[in-house]
C-alpha cells in the first residue's frame, strides 16, 4: 500500500512540472521590464524611448494587522466519527490529528453480531489502524475477509477527517 501512495505521489509531481513546463513558465510573473534606448533622428540629435513589457502585472498588496489568518491545516485533537451500521453491527472510529497529522485512531465501536464477527473485527482493527496511520488517510486496501468491519471503519473514519478539515 504504501508503494502505491509513493509512485502515486511521484506521478502526481511529474505531471504538475510537465504541465507547468507546457506551459511555457507562464505562471510565472515577469516583473516590469523598462528599458530606454537611443535612436538617432538625424545626424545631429538624439531622442528617448521608453518601452513597456505588455505581460507586467500590478504587485500584490502584502497582508495587513487587520487581515485574518489564513488556517494552516486542521486544528489538533480528537475528531468522533459517525456510527456506521453494518451488517454484523456499528462501527464507530475517533482519529486524533497532532500537528497536521494523523497520529491515532482508536476504535470506538466494532462489529459484534456474534462470536464470529467479534473474532474477524478484533484481526482486522489492528491492520486497519496501522494502514491509516500509513496512509495519513482512509483511503486504504480492504483487509480480506472482514469487508464489513473495513467499509464501517474507514467511513466512520472519514466523516472524522471531514469534521477536522483534513
Amino acid at each position: 500500500m504504501r508503494t502505491r501512495a509513493v509512485v502515486g505521489s511521484i506521478f502526481a509531481s511529474i505531471s504538475l512540472l510537465v504541465i507547468g513546463w507546457q506551459a511555457g513558465g507562464s505562471l510565472i510573473t515577469a516583473p516590469v521590464d523598462q528599458t530606454t534606448t537611443s535612436q538617432p533622428v538625424d545626424a545631429g540629435s538624439t531622442t528617448s524611448s521608453t518601452t513597456t513589457n505588455p505581460r507586467t502585472t500590478t504587485p500584490t498588496p502584502s497582508p495587513t494587522a487587520t487581515q485574518a489568518p489564513v488556517a494552516t491545516g486542521p486544528a489538533d485533537g480528537t475528531y468522533t466519527g459517525t456510527s456506521v451500521s453494518t451488517r454484523f453491527g456499528n462501527v464507530q472510529v475517533a482519529v486524533v490529528i497532532s500537528g497536521g497529522a494523523i497520529t491515532d485512531v482508536q476504535a470506538l465501536q466494532l462489529t459484534d453480531a456474534d462470536g464470529k464477527s467479534v473474532q474477524i473485527s478484533n484481526r482486522a482493527a489492528p491492520i486497519l489502524h496501522d494502514e491509516v496511520l500509513a496512509s495519513q488517510s482512509a483511503e486504504v486496501s480492504n483487509v480480506g475477509g472482514a469487508t464489513y468491519t473495513t467499509r464501517g471503519y474507514l467511513t466512520s473514519l472519514q466523516s472524522a477527517l471531514d469534521q477536522a478539515g483534513f
